[in-house]
């Protein structure tokens, strides 16, 4: 489960507004508000738009205790050279 915390840290990481989060996830201002306040009770739908979007910048959402140690928390997916192809690179003309 996402918290809060997450979803305000991922924000504040990417420099996005809520306004501009809003946009990206097709979700009211207050609905990311309501969710930087209290994930727990709200739409998981909501939950999930907002994720996708932020997923969508690079940022990975780490469960507690998913490294071993420590709670939940969020960061930068690194590409490698070699990866292949990022994803907002994909289009029609590399389809293999």
């Amino acid at each position: 489960m996402i918290t809060s915390a997450q979803l305000r840290g991922a924000r504040a990481m990417l420099r996005l507004t809520t306004e501009a989060l809003a946009n990206e996830s097709k979700l009211p201002i207050s609905s990311i508000e309501a969710l930087e306040m209290d994930v727990d009770s709200k739409d998981m739908k909501a939950v999930a738009a907002v994720r996708a979007a932020l997923e969508s910048h690079g940022i990975i959402f780490l469960a507690g205790g998913s490294d071993g140690t420590g709670g939940a928390g969020i960061r930068f997916k690194h590409w490698a050279e070699n990866d292949g192809i990022r994803p907002e690179n994909l289009n029609a003309t590399n389809d293999d």
